[in-house]
């Protein structure tokens, strides 16, 4: 599609990524990209950063659009799609990254048939997402083509055209950073703990997350088989191990898991609590 006119409706974190992606990978000029958030200060920095168009009127931005992303928090997002609804051109592309928000809440409350619903994570920001969408049954060929180049700007994406996973998509790697990063918090810690000075700690704490992923990728072999490897009888990593058993590790982080896929169903359904939200 020539002169591709792309809104953006959230300035917050997933927002400033999105725009930095599209704008890397050249799939919209900087003058054809329009930000809209409720506070003129966030967009005025963006538009200063990137050279955007800066709105604080969604209806504004999104009307003129051939792709109108959502990139507002879940509990802001009812609102949102009252001050879009009927606003959005018929034969435009919705792209929506809210947690939760199921196709049909979406079509709904727009009033818009064609509808992209997606699961980025933060890592989008450097490039190095991982996403999981679906679209509905509206959504054209050409716009899943749209969908995908958007999404590639962003990092790797895997389609998946049951909806429901999408909720099992936010519990496991939509919210899986925020649990890698409390172990290596975790980690480099417990190093201090032991009388490394902070930075070596971290170095140390990286180098092995790092490499421990490279490894597993390039052997290709089951987690267990790697673990396996590095645990000799009645070593220290049979030590740690058995103590990280002991304590409920693996249930811990099983029921994490579960416990966000049961949170990104009540938000499907309606049941979000109210919280501040400044950059949607």
């Amino acid at each position: 599609m020539d002169a591709l006119i792309v809104a953006i409706i959230g300035p917050g974190v997933m927002g400033e990524a999105l725009t930095a992606g599209l704008l890397r990978t050249g799939m919209v000029t900087p003058e054809r990209l329009l930000v809209s958030g409720p506070q003129i200060a966030r967009v005025e920095f963006l538009r200063d950063r990137f050279g955007i168009q800066p709105y604080t009127d969604n209806a504004a931005a999104a009307c003129q659009a051939d792709i109108v992303l959502l990139a507002v928090k879940p509990q802001r997002l009812k609102a949102v799609l009252t001050g879009l609804h009927g606003r959005i051109r018929p034969d435009a592309l919705v792209l929506s990254i809210v947690a939760g928000a199921t196709i049909q809440k979406i079509s709904d409350g727009l009033g818009h048939r064609a509808i992209v619903r997606s699961m980025p994570n933060t890592p989008a920001q450097i490039g190095e997402g991982i996403t999981v969408w679906t679209a509905s049954a509206e959504v054209l060929p050409e716009q899943l083509h749209l969908a995908e180049q958007v999404l590639n700007a962003i990092g790797q994406h895997v389609f998946l055209a049951d909806e429901s996973y999408l909720d099992m998509a936010t519990a496991l790697s939509g919210s899986g950073p925020a649990y890698v990063f409390m172990f290596v918090e975790a980690m480099i810690d417990a190093g201090v703990h032991l009388g490394f000075p902070r930075r070596i700690a971290e170095q140390l704490v990286i180098a092995t997350l790092r490499g421990s992923v490279d490894y597993y990728i390039s052997k290709k072999d089951h987690p267990a088989q790697l673990r396996n490897e590095v645990t000799s009888p009645a070593g220290t990593s049979a030590a740690a191990l058995y103590y990280l058993e002991k304590a409920g590790f693996r249930t811990a982080i099983s029921r994490a898991i579960w416990a966000a896929y049961e949170r990104s169903q009540e938000l499907g359904r309606g049941k979000d609590s109210q919280a501040p939200d400044n950059n949607s």
